[in-house]
């Protein structure tokens, strides 16, 4: 796969992430399986992290499939993913999503 499909794909990543609603979070995987690359979930999480400074992209709101904001260490800042999460009303503890089954945005089903 050379540069520019991996940019194609990066669009298409931040395409879908653009419409994950306020107060809603969706997984890596759950964005790969919508865009027809179910095993790709890893290559959504380069997206996330290449779309750093990005303020168009709420990379905040993609987390792992249980929940665990495992990309936080690419935010400025100790805590601003959390932050930023908490700042839609959404709990989080020991950086996991709680209540993930009621906030969860399944774009599959939802778009």
């Amino acid at each position: 796969m050379g540069v520019k499909n991996n940019d194609n794909f990066f669009e298409r990543v931040y395409e879908v992430a653009r419409l994950i609603p306020y107060g809603r979070v969706t997984s890596y995987g759950a964005i790969a399986k919508t865009l027809g690359a179910a095993r790709s979930a890893r290559m959504v999480g380069w997206a996330m992290n290449a779309c750093n400074g990005r303020d168009d992209v709420p990379a905040h709101r993609v987390v792992n499939r249980k929940g665990v904001l495992t990309g936080k260490h690419h935010f400025d800042g100790t805590n601003l993913m959390q932050q930023l999460l908490e700042s839609e009303g959404i709990e989080v503890i020991d950086n996991q999503i709680q209540n993930l089954d009621k906030l969860f945005w399944d774009p599959m089903t939802e778009l």
